[in-house]
């Protein structure tokens, strides 16, 4: 037997709600462009065409079938499949994330211009070296949707000393690049030494290697993005990530202060208008290396 009041009497009013209802509760709903709505009132039946502000007052224009229209003010007094509704202005959408172009075409963190809807692409022969996490993180901060449409991966030496290693393993050749970033790449440092030793080996021709003048990654990002003129001049025999986090006044006791105070680096690079060029322009051209060769 069917109960239109059910088990709980007290649960609903079946006057205002469910297939029995003779009072029903209106219910507020979006009036969305095409919507067809009746206004109580006039009895006039119409498709949503827009929904503007006249006089402060939000008000929704209806088309009839014969193409006529009529505004009304937004709010109860319509219905909608036979239920009464109380139309709301429709949400607005969001405005464009991100940095865009003239046309409104958006941007990726490096400057190019985004693929929309593309997929990754299976990951490429050709691969790319970094020392560590930290210089992991800031390129895939900046380069990161550059590198997933090309199918590059980005793999972690733990220290340039590595380098040499990595490469054996890996095994550079036709169609399989090793592109490298390395820290502090200046002359006369240990980095320029293995940077030459490795390329001057039987495959050197499929690898580049590529680093910033820099002692760490973290003075790649413009110290302007932290409130400083300039990064810190740390004297031999502190811990450039210390010193730097101890200039900034940050705390720096202990692994976890350098991962926090990292973190709040990283977090203040929006794209590559916060990096240094010195670091910009190699990382354009590890991925123009790698990516330059055909699968």
């Amino acid at each position: 037997m069917d109960d239109r009041y059910g088990t709980d009497i007290l649960s609903a009013d079946p006057h205002r709600a469910g297939a029995y209802a003779h009072r029903a509760t209106t219910t507020d709903r979006a009036a969305e462009k095409g919507l067809v709505v009746e206004e109580v009132g006039t009895g006039w039946v119409g498709a949503v065409v827009r929904v503007e502000k006249s006089g402060g007052m939000h008000v929704v224009v209806l088309e009839d079938r014969r193409g006529r229209t009529r505004t009304f003010p937004l709010g109860a007094g319509f219905w909608v499949e036979g239920r009464p509704v109380r139309l709301v202005p429709p949400a607005t959408a969001r405005a464009p994330q991100g940095p865009r172009t003239a046309g409104g075409r958006r941007l990726t963190a490096s400057g190019s211009l985004a693929v929309e809807q593309e997929r990754a692409r299976v990951a490429r022969a050709s691969r790319i070296w970094v020392e560590g996490r930290h210089d992991a993180e800031l390129v895939e901060r900046v380069w990161g949707d550059d590198l997933r449409v090309e199918g590059v991966v980005v793999e972690l030496l733990d220290g340039v000393d590595n380098l040499a290693a990595a490469l054996r393993d890996f095994r550079p050749g036709p169609g399989r690049r090793a592109g490298v970033l390395v820290d502090h790449l200046v002359p006369g440092s240990k980095e320029s030494r293995i940077a030459a030793e490795v390329t001057a080996g039987a495959a050197g021709e499929h690898v580049l290697v590529l680093g910033h003048p820099y002692v760490d990654v973290w003075q790649a990002v413009r110290p302007e993005r932290v409130g400083l003129r300039a990064w810190p001049d740390v004297p031999r025999g502190t811990d450039i990530k210390v010193g730097t986090l101890a200039a900034l006044g940050w705390p720096h006791g202990d692994q976890a202060d350098i991962a926090s105070g990292w973190k709040r680096i990283l977090g203040t690079v929006r794209s590559y208008k916060d990096l240094s060029p010195a670091l910009l322009g190699r990382m354009e051209e590890l991925i123009d290396f790698v990516t330059g060769v055909p699968e």
